[in-house]
């Protein structure tokens, strides 16, 4: 069976988003349909998904999201730099302005208790989208979130910490299934660059996003499979663990607190295990 899945993302930043998007463009089981983009330079960002989705051979509907906060603030996140290997690729360059949030609605209310919407990003596009037609959320198959820190001690998580207002309103709203992928569970499948380019090579759809990522490993010595993760729990169950209890944002900083309780409103990721991961996720391409 095919799951329907839409995916909002910060694509440009981190260089897991673009890892995200390759591998549910590869894996045989998602029907994408469609990406939303969100924060600073939203625009660019849709050409990057444009360019993998071209590398990939499929068309898949584009929407450039909100680039402030709900607050209407400058986004903490105000560029995507990646975006500078563009020239590189073969991509569309005008996408629909203004209507991301109107395409999640109207994907979402024609396919209803089908869609899971992946939100790999800060929450600012969602939360729109649920104050837009508060009904919303109980047409959703699933909303599933790389966001948040649990059980371990930091700073807060950056999707979060980047509209803290967005996801506080995100996390009151019930949703059939509203599931949290964490750092608690993502900084265990990580992989340094000699190690990403040798599983890159050879393989078309990854040849952009190796290019992508040689701008993050300009700064970065490591690959943090965050928002892979959370794709991939669309598909293997087995390959993280998750308790249902309660979580609550606070609306200042973006720190999430979770409480464990049975029958609890959210999911969260708890325990992973990195091979199964590693064996999903590149068993794909």
């Amino acid at each position: 069976m095919r799951h329907k899945i839409l995916l909002d993302t910060d694509i440009g930043s981190d260089i897991d988003d673009a890892v995200c998007l390759a591998y549910l463009l590869a894996q045989p089981r998602c029907e994408l349909l469609g990406v939303t983009t969100v924060t600073g330079e939203a625009t660019r960002r849709a050409m990057m998904a444009s360019a993998l989705c071209r590398a990939a051979g499929v068309d898949v509907p584009i929407h450039p999201g909100a680039e402030a906060t709900v607050a209407g603030d400058l986004s903490p996140q105000a560029r995507a730099p990646q975006a500078e290997r563009l020239a590189g690729w073969d991509h569309e360059t005008r996408f629909p302005e203004g209507g991301a949030v109107e395409f999640l609605r109207r994907t979402i209310r024609a396919h209803p208790g089908e869609v899971t919407l992946l939100a790999i990003g800060p929450l600012t596009n969602v939360a729109l989208l649920f104050a837009r037609d508060p009904s919303l959320p109980a047409l959703l198959k699933a909303l599933v979130l790389m966001g948040g820190r649990y059980a371990t001690a930091g700073k807060p998580e950056w999707n979060i910490r980047c509209d803290p207002l967005a996801a506080r309103a995100v996390y009151g709203v019930p949703v059939r299934r509203h599931r949290s992928v964490g750092l608690d569970v993502t900084t265990q499948v990580a992989m340094d660059p000699a190690e990403f380019r040798r599983r890159c090579a050879g393989v078309p759809l990854l040849r952009p996003v190796l290019d992508f990522a040689e701008v993050w490993f300009a700064e970065k010595e490591r690959l943090y499979f965050h928002d892979p993760l959370a794709a991939v729990t669309l598909f293997a169950d087995d390959v993280c663990g998750f308790e249902a209890g309660a979580v609550t944002v606070d609306a200042a900083t973006g720190t999430t607190a979770w409480r464990p309780a049975p029958g609890g409103p959210h999911e969260v990721a708890t325990r992973v295990s990195p091979d199964r991961f590693f064996d999903e996720f590149f068993g794909v391409f």
